[in-house]
């Protein structure tokens, strides 16, 4: 299954005969305001609201500012929505793909395979000028049951060692890695040896995926190719999940670091590299 679906390909699936994907409507901003206001303005028809800061993340605290879910908080919250074990799974957001790839990431290491993320999020649904609804459905209660350890992950000490000995890639925006800017963490840099990938580099200039080939491109030329050891950290593993779709779109599996900037940096004991080298 590939890891997205265009809207005009969801709109057809939620038509045709069978079941239909369950829609998990994730949208997010960091230091935005709540998306369950977004979500009861207007949502794809029959997409359930999933709130990441609570649902789809654990407390926040030394771990990271969005460590991983209990695995049984995470299950209810995909049975909440209607996921079985065979469903197939669509997450969106509003647009950047952070949000829902954190949902499609989850989903994965819990064992889900039938997930993908809706390409262009609810901005391409709306410009293929597709229905919105503002009802808030109420599908049946789902038998999803989370097998965690399904994909790699890193620890802080796991993320340090790769940055040796493969390739770590800091998922955040350039100046942040460079310790130009640092608007969340208490520092700003990056881990030592690590090399920037912003995100926003997975994308077209329209906010569409770039094509499995034009990502390969990109992860060629920071020295990832497949076989190659590699691992994705950013701010608190959300927008770090998106790059881990994008290399597995390229073909090559990452592990993910969920506790990313903000878990390296509350520890004054970790090293902090700043500036465009790798440190």
């Amino acid at each position: 299954m590939d890891t997205v679906i265009t809207a005009a390909e969801l709109a057809r699936a939620q038509r045709a005969s069978g079941a239909a994907p369950v829609v998990l409507d994730v949208r997010w901003e960091l230091g935005g305001p709540p998306g369950r206001q977004e979500y009861e303005r207007g949502h794809v028809p029959g997409a359930v609201y999933v709130d990441l800061d609570t649902e789809l993340a654990g407390p926040p605290g030394r771990a990271g500012r969005h460590p991983l879910p209990e695995p049984e908080a995470f299950a209810a919250a995909m049975r909440r929505a209607g996921v079985c074990t065979g469903s197939e799974v669509v997450a969106y957001d509003g647009g950047t793909g952070w949000a829902a790839a954190r949902a499609w990431w989850l989903l994965r290491w819990a064992g889900h395979e039938r997930v993908r993320v809706l390409d262009g999020g609810l901005a391409a649904w709306r410009e293929e000028g597709l229905p919105l609804q503002t009802a808030t459905p109420a599908p049946a209660e789902g038998d999803f049951t989370a097998r965690p350890g399904a994909v790699p992950v890193l620890t802080a000490d796991g993320a340090a060692a790769l940055a040796r000995t493969g390739v770590l890639l800091d998922a955040r925006a350039a100046e942040r890695y460079r310790g130009e800017t640092e608007p969340v963490d208490p520092a700003a840099g990056h881990i030592p040896g690590a090399l920037s990938a912003p995100t926003a580099e997975n994308l077209t200039p329209g906010g569409r995926w770039r094509t499995p080939q034009e990502l390969a491109d990109r992860f060629a030329a920071l020295g990832v190719r497949p076989g190659t050891a590699v691992g994705v950290y950013c701010g608190s593993g959300v927008s770090a999940a998106q790059q881990v779709l994008a290399l597995e779109r390229a073909g090559i599996a990452a592990a993910l670091y969920p506790g990313s900037w903000s878990e390296w940096c509350a520890d004054p004991a970790r090293e902090v590299a700043t500036g465009p080298a790798p440190g």
